[in-house]
């Protein structure tokens, strides 16, 4: 797990350190097609052998019985969603059907956390640790956050890279602990900027998902009974 996470990392937080790089040789939109077109299939391959494996190794603790437990998961993974979705660039820039560019943002969720994704998957990891309670998880989890963290300097080094004077104002105005620019009054919430399409998207992607668990099941066993999943087992 942690040498396929350890690959992702390279893969996905190396190709957004080369994009200068590579945008300057091949253009913006054929950069971005290139870039996806690795980072998705392995993250699909990170995705698919953490399903067939999640419960592997020792079990720490088993709190599935609790009555408590699957509001405070949901609940919490449903935040975490707020904070993982594409809070940075528009989701037509992904296929390239826009023309990819790099932003600088300081509204909505930024106010809140200037790496809001790093924030969505500590909190992820901390309620599914929670509930599946494996020493696999932890493992994960682990390699999860690690990556984030990596990615919360390597965002911030790459953005002052680019914006300068410009960013640095605006890292002086946000924090990354959630909420701390705004509790030592650096940053002041705008509630009519959450409501936004994304933000109705973000409830429907949770809906789906809570309807889809049921077929987690069925897809981690595919997964390990496929060539690949043999492979890497």
């Amino acid at each position: 797990m942690l040498a396929l996470l350890l690959a992702f990392a390279v893969v996905h937080s190396g190709g957004a350190s080369l994009r200068a790089w590579g945008v300057e040789r091949i253009g913006e939109r054929a950069w971005r097609l290139l870039f996806a077109a690795v980072s998705i299939p392995s993250a699909v391959l990170v995705i698919g052998y953490f399903l067939a494996h999640r419960y592997d190794g020792i079990r720490l603790w088993n709190l599935q019985e609790a009555p408590w437990i699957v509001p405070l998961v949901w609940t919490g993974t449903a935040i975490s969603f707020l904070f993982l979705y594409p809070a940075t660039y528009n989701l037509l820039e992904i296929p390239a059907v826009l023309k990819p560019q790099v932003r600088l943002y300081a509204t909505g969720i930024i106010r809140i956390s200037r790496h809001p994704q790093a924030v969505g998957q500590i909190l992820w990891c901390a309620t599914h640790l929670l509930w599946i309670g494996s020493s696999f998880m932890l493992v994960a989890c682990f390699g999860l956050i690690a990556h984030h963290l990596f990615a919360v300097w390597n965002g911030d080094r790459r953005l002052a890279n680019r914006f300068g004077a410009a960013f640095e104002e605006l890292k002086a105005s946000t924090s990354v602990i959630p909420f701390k620019a705004v509790l030592d009054g650096r940053q002041q919430l705008v509630l009519g900027e959450f409501l936004r399409p994304a933000q109705l998207g973000i409830v429907i992607a949770v809906a789906l998902f809570w309807w889809a668990h049921r077929y987690i099941g069925v897809g981690a066993t595919a997964f390990s009974r496929s060539s690949l999943g043999h492979w890497l087992s």
